[in-house]
């Protein structure tokens, strides 16, 4: 089985950023991801830990995803496009419910830390993937 690595920065109230590398295809990007909150659902990042990620239709998004199998206390926790993944209670705008946002670079959107390129991204990660399932390790910094 493939196996990727999500690196994580420490989070903040705009979210948690790292990189996603995949050694064996050569693939690295950034990623965001909510900020931690007790693994809430809709409001946190999921638990660090590996995961068996395997791919699936989403009626919501209308297209093919990759889920993140086993989060405990989760489901419906997903890999796909999005830009901004920050604390709504905050201030912030977010993208995300508690998925996995990838883009090719970092930067800025609405005043906030983002992930930019994402759909591109995000289309290359899943044609590098090749529909298969993958373990995901997921790491704090």
């Amino acid at each position: 089985m493939i196996e990727a690595y999500l690196h994580r920065d420490p989070s903040t109230a705009q979210g948690t950023p790292g990189v996603l590398s995949v050694p064996e295809k050569a693939f690295a990007c950034f990623s965001i991801e909510l900020p931690w909150r007790d693994n809430r659902v809709s409001l946190s990042c999921i638990p660090a830990g590996e995961y068996r990620c395997e791919r699936y239709f989403s009626h919501a998004f209308k297209e093919y995803l990759y889920r993140i199998c086993d989060v405990p206390g989760r489901s419906g926790v997903a890999i796909h496009s999005g830009n901004v993944a920050g604390n709504k209670e905050k201030g912030y705008k977010t993208h995300s419910l508690g998925c996995i946002l990838l883009g090719k670079r970092q930067g800025q959107l609405w005043g906030q830390d983002a992930v930019l390129l994402s759909r591109l991204t995000v289309g290359a990660f899943f044609r590098l993937m090749d529909r298969k399932d993958f373990k995901l390790h997921i790491q704090e910094a």
